[in-house]
């Protein structure tokens, strides 16, 4: 590995977390240079939900390659494009009866934010954004003022303008009516606060320690937007694209976004794509007023068309609803186990256990989270899941949540060989 810590910035994460080579992998498992196989309950950060070399994925582009077809494209028409668009506005946008025109912005999800909060800009004629504490939208400027982590931010360099922050859902403090002081204050011509452009939320923070919101305060987010002509975004990015047991994470509780970002799983192999769905009468864009050299993502198109098949019908989604029981049992048996009496933080956020004060688990479909309640403890339950063969991640502050978003596609034997995994590592971390 001397390669890497000699040539590559110090910038660089996970590997840290996974010192190894790895070399092959095939849905939820990857092989390392000697051979090694590790379960992956990481699926690059919720890219991979269809799996490593999605055999039906693979073929399509290997065929798509081998007939010259069109690899970039900036934003020109191509075949590939083409069938995307049908198939994403017959499987996905009209069974649900959803009217989104589809914008390519660049290829990752932070560009899908970007040209959101633009857009949104244009629409109202208005700058600041509210976002919410413990949310992440991305690593470029606009994304990252609405970012709540403070050691991404303090790397901005640059003042991060332009944005109000409010308590999400179930955060130290926050109860039902937790956006009864921002309604009063935009009530009140004298509060010095005017309506921002847009509201911009996760229904799910993932990178922010898989904190659920509820369908009650999500809609009256939305509720408090549409009374002030604000444009509500969500971001969709990692939970979207079938994570949480339906297509969009919002689908199921009422929620009619302005506008939504998509990235990650969207690209079904792991190619780069990113979108952003915006209701027809906010696509007010001027041609080329937004644009990227990698919007033209060919191969992440025909691979994504594949993708997009999984969701014809119920079947898939069932299978994950089936699986996420399977997680959610299995974390709740965990924490039972080992978690008798509450931890030693007293100002452990964890704003759906208040019992346990810190160690409990959540989660909807296939994302989960097991909070610990001190980011050494998760660190240390990282590596001795590593050691013993499996791929998991921490998220939150102070990294103290274990985030579990293995591939859609994953076996159940799979999955239940990771659990046992993460459960004796849970237990000799914790025995320890």
């Amino acid at each position: 590995m001397q390669i890497f810590e000699r040539l590559e910035s110090n910038v660089r994460g996970y590997c840290r977390s996974f010192p190894v080579v790895f070399d092959k992998a095939r849905n939820a498992e990857q092989f390392d240079e000697t051979g090694r196989r590790y379960i992956d309950f990481f699926a690059g950060a919720g890219v991979l939900n269809f799996g490593h070399n999605n055999e039906a994925m693979k073929n399509a582009m290997v065929e798509y390659i081998n007939n010259d077809g069109v690899t970039h494209s900036l934003d020109m028409y191509t075949m590939a494009k083409r069938q995307f668009l049908e198939n994403f506005e017959a499987i996905i946008l009209k069974p649900r009866k959803l009217e989104y025109k589809v914008q390519f912005t660049g290829p990752t999800g932070t560009n899908s934010v970007e040209a959101a909060l633009k857009l949104a800009r244009k629409v109202t004629g208005r700058r600041s954004i509210v976002s919410f504490t413990d949310g992440f939208h991305g690593m470029t400027l606009g994304s990252l003022a609405c970012t709540g982590n403070k050691l991404f931010r303090d790397a901005a360099g640059v003042s991060l303008n332009d944005v109000v922050r409010l308590p999400f859902d179930g955060y130290p403090g926050a109860n039902p009516d937790s956006l009864e002081t921002l309604r009063f204050q935009l009530n009140d011509p004298s509060s010095g606060l005017a309506p921002p452009a847009a509201f911009l939320v996760e229904t799910i923070q993932a990178e922010g320690g898989v904190n659920l919101a509820r369908k009650e305060w999500l809609l009256a987010l939305q509720d408090l937007a549409r009374k002030h002509e604000s444009l509500l975004i969500v971001d969709d990015i990692q939970v979207g694209c079938g994570r949480t047991g339906t297509y969009f994470s919002f689908e199921d509780i009422g929620l009619e976004p302005d506008l939504v970002c998509l990235a990650k799983g969207i690209g079904g192999f792991g190619t780069p794509l990113a979108v952003l769905l915006i209701k027809p009468e906010y696509d007010v864009w001027s041609p080329g007023e937004h644009t990227g050299t990698f919007r033209g993502q060919n191969l992440s198109f025909v691979a994504g068309t594949v993708a997009l098949q999984y969701f014809k019908n119920k079947k898939f989604l069932d299978s994950i609803t089936k699986k996420g029981k399977i997680m959610e049992d299995r974390l709740a048996g965990i924490v039972k186990l080992y978690w008798q009496s509450p931890c030693l933080r007293d100002d452990c956020y964890c704003p759906h256990n208040k019992k346990n004060n810190g160690v409990s688990h959540r989660g909807k479909g296939m994302i989960h989270g097991l909070c610990l309640g001190h980011g050494k403890t998760a660190a240390a339950i990282v590596q001795e899941s590593f050691k013993n063969g499996l791929l998991i991640a921490s998220c939150g502050p102070e990294g103290k949540v274990l985030k579990l978003i293995p591939p859609l596609t994953i076996e159940d034997d799979t999955l239940r060989e990771g659990l046992d995994i993460l459960e004796n590592a849970v237990k000799k971390v914790v025995s320890g």
